[in-house]
């Protein structure tokens, strides 16, 4: 009986999300864990079967840190950020286009939908520019988004499921490594989409980052302001990243627990979620 309720539950919202965008920022744990893959490629399947739009960004941090680890390459973040020099942003293209991209293209289309790869050097998808972190510290050749085309998502979208790798590249031929997180609030803002969901390795955002129990379920953009403020650590370019949709016109992020198998499904089709809700102030 709770599978029947389980979907009586969900039908409302499926309704509801019926031929609307949703972005879907992929990493972390359900990126490594080959059963959370599985599952990954299922739910998103799941979604454009029942006449949602999803669109995966997808970063490969944990990739590109193996890769560089067996090149004897230094590793450093700052602010949540890589620092990245020539040499890295090659392994992150290598990693991200060549690699990570072709997995998750290869298991969509496994489970039954057809998926197109893409980065943002494709059709000028990105058109970025450098940025350095928020102290100001300049971190190499990481970059912001200043541009997205949205012609090539829309014509994509409308048959396939476009999974995106976060790398770019400026005017001048540059090529950047993109926060995949940045990237994803980017893609939803230009798409106008109604949702943007960020998959991660801890139950949401935490009033205390030791106390799993400290879940933040929900949030005005106004909290995030405030407390984004003192913030440090890999939490605040998420947080940064929700911000960015919301005041681009999305109606709500949400930061969710990527080791929990469907985490996806149970935050966007169940009353109580599984995550954090950012909205925007009330």
């Amino acid at each position: 009986m709770r599978d029947v309720a389980t979907l009586l539950e969900a039908l409302p919202y499926i309704r509801e999300f019926h031929g609307q965008t949703v972005v879907i920022k992929y990493g972390g744990a359900a990126m490594e864990d080959p059963e959370l893959r599985e599952e990954f490629a299922r739910d998103v399947v799941l979604l454009k079967y029942v006449g949602m739009n999803p669109i995966v960004v997808h970063g490969g941090g944990p990739d590109i840190t193996r890769y560089m680890n067996k090149l004897n390459l230094p590793v450093e973040f700052v602010g949540g950020l890589r620092v990245s020099d020539k040499d890295t942003v090659e392994i992150a293209k290598m990693v991200l286009v060549g690699k990570v991209n072709k997995d998750i293209v290869l298991r969509l289309n496994r489970h039954g939908q057809a998926a197109v790869g893409l980065s943002g050097d494709d059709g000028r998808l990105f058109r970025a520019s450098r940025q350095s972190a928020p102290d100001g510290q300049d971190i190499g050749f990481v970059g912001q988004i200043d541009r997205v085309d949205v012609d090539v998502l829309e014509h994509i979208a409308q048959d396939y499921i476009p999974v995106i790798a976060s790398v770019g590249a400026d005017r001048e031929g540059n090529s950047y490594n993109i926060n995949a997180d940045d990237a994803a609030a980017a893609v939803a803002r230009a798409m106008g989409a109604f949702k943007v969901v960020f998959l991660t390795d801890v139950a949401g955002w935490l009033r205390d980052k030791d106390d799993p129990a400290s879940l933040i379920s929900e949030a005005g953009a106004d909290e995030v302001e405030e407390a984004i403020t003192t913030m440090e650590g890999g939490m605040r370019p998420k947080l940064q990243a929700c911000l960015d949709a919301i005041h681009g016109g999305v109606s709500a992020a949400y930061i969710i627990d990527g080791r929990v198998a469907h985490s996806l499904l149970l935050e966007l089709f169940t009353d109580s979620g599984i995550g954090t809700k950012i909205r925007p102030a009330q």
